[in-house]
C-alpha cells in the first residue's frame, strides 16, 4: 500500500517532464533519421548540440519530479505524523538542496557539448565555495547545531527550562539557525542555535516527567 502511494505521487509529479524527456528522444531520433542526411556537417553539429541540450535539461527536469514527488510523500503521509520536527525542518532544505545539485550537475554536462572546458570551472568553484563556507561558519554551525538540538532533544517545545542566561522560559520554536522562547513577562527570547548547544540548559519540564514516573 505504501508503495502504491509513494508510486502514485512520483508519477504525478514526474508525468509531466518524462512526455518531455520522450519528446527529446523522438526528435533526436527523427532528426537524426530523416533531417540530417540532407543538411550541411555545419548545420548538423550545431543542431545536434541543441537537442543534446534538450535532452539533457528533459533529464534533469525529469529527475528533479521524481525527487520533489518522493520528497512530497514523506511529507504527507510520515512527517505529519512523527513526534520530532526535525523532517519537517529538514524536508525544505533538502528540496532546495537537490534543486541545486541537479541544475548544476546539468550545467556542468552542457558546458562540454559546446567545446567548454569544466575543469577550470569545477577548480573555480571549489574554491568560490571554500570561500563562501568560510565567510558563513557561523550561519552553518548555527544550522549543524539546529539538527544536533532536533536528534539530541534536550528541550522540546512547550518545555520549560533555563537558558544560559539564567533566564526562565517556554520552549516555542526550535529551528534550523535559531531558537524561539517565551520568556515570564511575555517577549519573545530568539537564541542562536550554537549558543545553546554549547552551553548548559536546566530542563524543568523533564524533571517532572521523570518525577511523575518514579511515584507511579
Amino acid at each position: 500500500m505504501v508503495s502504491k502511494k509513494i508510486g502514485w505521487e512520483i508519477t504525478k509529479k514526474a508525468f509531466l517532464p518524462f512526455l518531455v524527456f520522450l519528446c527529446a528522444g523522438l526528435s533526436y531520433a527523427f532528426y537524426m533519421f530523416f533531417i540530417a542526411p540532407g543538411v550541411s556537417d555545419d548545420f548538423n553539429t550545431n543542431a545536434v548540440k541543441f537537442i543534446k541540450v534538450f535532452f539533457i535539461v528533459s533529464v534533469a527536469f525529469f529527475v528533479q519530479r521524481v525527487v520533489h514527488g518522493a520528497l512530497s510523500w514523506y511529507s504527507e503521509n510520515i512527517a505529519k505524523f512523527t513526534k520530532t520536527r526535525l523532517d519537517d525542518e529538514l524536508i525544505p532544505l533538502f528540496r532546495r538542496a537537490s534543486n541545486i545539485l541537479i541544475w548544476a550537475i546539468a550545467l556542468l554536462v552542457i558546458l562540454p557539448v559546446f567545446g567548454v572546458n569544466i575543469s577550470a570551472l569545477v577548480t573555480t568553484l571549489g574554491v568560490s565555495s571554500l570561500a563562501v563556507a568560510l565567510a558563513a561558519k557561523d550561519t552553518i554551525a548555527n544550522i549543524i547545531s539546529g539538527l544536533m538540538i532536533m536528534i539530541d532533544r534536550p528541550f522540546r517545545p512547550q518545555d520549560k527550562i533555563k537558558l544560559p542566561t539564567g533566564e526562565v522560559v517556554e520552549v516555542l520554536d526550535i529551528g534550523v539557525r535559531r531558537s524561539k522562547f517565551l520568556s515570564d513577562d511575555g517577549s519573545i527570547v530568539i537564541v542562536p542555535n550554537m549558543d545553546l548547544s554549547k552551553s548548559r540548559i536546566v530542563n524543568y519540564t523533564y524533571g517532572k516527567e521523570r518525577e511523575k514516573k518514579l511515584k507511579s
